[in-house]
């Protein structure tokens, strides 16, 4: 029934910042079109360290960031000449398409001092004929994205389709993303939509199968098994998954299907070809000249 369980690697950005690392993962890369999640806090900080978990500009291509907050708030500003201020229960998502660059800073010491920061950030592959595209942002609001409520049972469609819901968030492969909140006792099935799924507790605990699954764990399931998942206590899961896309290269923040793409943009960046965000291009990270890890989080385990 389960093609792997992932463990969520953690580690340290700052004092008081902590991340978990899902994906990718030596095992398994990839599930449906998603090649990256973290998530990270939540944080509880007081104003001095604050400065000290802005992620500064960097670059990414052929692929699309989604941002999704439960809570506290992030400014977002990039290439594209665009700042928004990222809160909970919104999907902000870019598209890095043939290039761009964006930073992520922290400027409401309010929320992080009152340890109300906590997001899940994901990154979703392109197919091969968009890891070109324009690159694009998109903003969009709670009421934009449709709730289902049961018994027991709370979810909002972030992106794709999935039990009969839809959206109109703009997305570039078949996939669907969900943001999942059971009771105790609950009990839930997977969307029979798409290939490959895979549930990330990020807080509470599941039965599947007689087995006990906690925060901190992804569970990657075979194709068209229909498992029930039983809530162990109050439990908040992230949904994800699609149709694969094939193999994908992945070098700090760039992913590809081509290795020597990869190989242009650390050039592109190197040499000032990624334009940086026009309200925030005084300093940025330097491409790393070895084997690193996406910018602003940390690398818990080295990848084959």
């Amino acid at each position: 029934m389960l093609d792997i369980v992932i463990e969520a690697r953690k580690a340290s950005l700052a004092p008081g910042m902590d991340v978990r690392r899902i994906l990718p993962f030596r095992q398994r890369r990839m599930v449906g079109p998603f090649i990256f999640m973290d998530h990270a806090g939540p944080v509880d900080l007081q104003p001095p360290l604050i400065t000290n978990l802005d992620v500064l500009p960097h670059p990414h291509i052929g692929l699309s960031t989604v941002s999704y907050l439960f809570g506290g708030q992030v400014m977002h500003r990039d290439s594209l000449g665009v700042e928004q201020i990222i809160r909970p229960g919104e999907v902000n998502w870019m598209t890095a398409g043939s290039g761009i660059a964006h930073s992520e800073r922290f400027e409401d010491p309010a929320t992080l001092a009152g340890g109300e920061l906590e997001m899940i950030q994901t990154w979703v592959a392109l197919p091969e004929k968009d890891e070109e595209a324009a690159p694009a942002f998109d903003n969009y609001k709670p009421e934009q994205l449709p709730i289902y409520t049961d018994a027991g049972v709370w979810m909002r469609l972030i992106a794709g389709d999935a039990y009969g819901l839809r959206n109109g968030v703009k997305t570039h492969s078949p996939l669907f993303y969900l943001h999942v909140v059971l009771d105790q006792g609950a009990r839930f099935g997977l969307p029979k939509e798409h290939p490959e799924r895979g549930i990330y507790v990020a807080k509470g605990s599941v039965e599947v199968s007689g087995r006990t699954y906690s925060a901190g764990q992804m569970l990657v399931f075979t194709k068209g098994v229909d498992p029930i998942i039983l809530a162990k206590e109050p439990t908040t899961l992230m949904l994800l998954g699609g149709e694969p896309l094939g193999e994908r290269f992945i070098w700090w923040n760039f992913v590809s299907s081509r290795k020597e793409r990869i190989e242009q943009a650390k050039a592109d960046w190197k040499e000032g070809r990624i334009l940086l965000p026009p309200t925030d291009n005084q300093e940025y990270v330097p491409l790393p000249e070895d084997k690193s890890r996406p910018a602003g989080s940390p690398s818990p385990q080295a990848l084959s």
